[in-house]
């Protein structure tokens, strides 16, 4: 994991917390997103407007989502997470709405 320490290792510590908080938050908002677009499909099957809504929704959550996995390990490294609680951050990614929690009980300096 060199190459993610030595990118990020030009930016201040404060900086790249900051990046992983707004993260978290933006990954769980367009999973959301892309959940309503999943209904919106099923109710309006030949409208082209929710397979667009998807196709859009769908890029930004992919986006949000790879970022969360990379800002993941330099948040390790800051707050200090043991293997348990890495290998939990990096799971979360991949349940609704987890990275909410990551970002609010996990991502803390002052945690037990």
């Amino acid at each position: 994991m060199n190459f993610l320490e030595n990118l990020f290792s030009k930016y201040p510590q404060e900086k790249v917390m900051k990046w992983f908080h707004q993260v978290c938050f933006a990954e769980a908002i367009s999973w959301f997103l892309l959940f309503i677009g999943m209904i919106w499909i099923r109710e309006d099957k030949e409208g082209i407007l929710p397979l667009t809504y998807i196709i859009i929704i769908g890029n930004v959550h992919g986006l949000f989502f790879t970022l969360y996995l990379l800002l993941a390990f330099p948040a390790r490294k800051f707050y200090q997470w043991d293997d348990e609680d890495s290998i939990f951050a990096l799971l979360a990614a991949f349940f609704p709405l987890a990275t909410i929690w990551i970002e609010k009980k996990l991502a803390r300096f002052d945690r037990e």
